[in-house]
């Protein structure tokens, strides 16, 4: 369930763009991006901003049928990756162009990139969340600093639980399977997020599927930390070890999870 309004998605999208895009000025676009080995840092920019133009594709051309062009774009279709500058211009005016297009098209329309039928509303969390956590990528690759809204960064907690369960749900994953098992607990604790944004959460992997909710109990194991930092280590952005937070309990439960909750 979205904590925030559909406006603040779209706006979202553009702030945490323009975030990114401060984090990589004068750093070297060839740079390895440690937090996604596959990639340089110009693979990740021109990653993201593929995503965005794909959502805002099928944004504006939804009430075609059939679409006038059902070919997703590729980084291919992007600025030449040695160009700061163009991809600079390129990823504004990408997220500024997905927001206006989301804006336009209203919450409750119906929208399919990537052959994933969701409502817009959907398609605005999940590309405001893909900015933020790719910041995380850009801030790690040129030592920027990284800083996410406490309430945003629980909210995308909450999305990235709700798609590895329905992803498990819809048989998309089946291996997502040997997450389950007896005992199989897990509970994070975030210590800096507003009252309203529930930062506890359990995670229950003992029955036939992935069940999550809001709560403070007992678990096999405890993660506890800033909100940011529990978020990427549940992204795999940054070590469990990492300084600000503390795990407690049977620590192969949480490296059964982060080896296998992922796309």
């Amino acid at each position: 369930m979205s904590a925030f309004a559909y406006e603040r998605y779209c706006s979202e999208i553009v702030s945490q763009t323009g975030l990114l895009r401060a984090a990589f000025q004068g750093a070297d676009l060839a740079a390895p991006v440690p937090t996604c080995p596959d990639w340089t840092l110009a693979d990740l920019l021109l990653h993201l901003g593929t995503a965005h133009r794909n959502i805002e594709k099928a944004a504006r051309e939804r009430g075609r049928e059939p679409l006038a062009d059902a070919t997703p774009l590729t980084p291919a279709d992007g600025p030449d990756p040695a160009d700061a500058d163009a991809l600079d211009v390129w990823l504004a005016d990408g997220a500024r162009t997905l927001a206006r297009t989301l804006r336009d098209a209203g919450p409750d329309a119906r929208v399919r990139p990537f052959g994933i039928d969701q409502s817009a509303a959907f398609w605005a969390r999940r590309a405001a969340h893909e900015t933020v956590i790719h910041r995380a990528d850009a801030a790690a690759t040129t030592g920027a600093d990284y800083t996410v809204d406490a309430a945003l960064a629980a909210d995308c907690l909450d999305e990235w639980l709700e798609m590895v369960s329905l992803i498990m749900t819809l048989g998309i994953r089946p291996e997502l399977k040997d997450l389950l098992g007896p005992g199989r607990t897990l509970h994070l604790h975030t210590t800096d997020t507003p009252p309203e944004a529930e930062g506890e959460w359990f995670l229950d992997l003992t029955g036939d599927r992935i069940a999550w909710r809001h709560a403070h109990e007992k678990a096999a194991v405890a993660v506890r930390g800033p909100v940011a930092d529990v978020l990427r280590v549940l992204y795999r952005r940054l070590p469990a070890d990492f300084d600000t937070v503390t795990v407690a309990g049977d620590r192969g439960v949480l490296d059964l999870w982060l080896e296998k909750a992922r796309f």
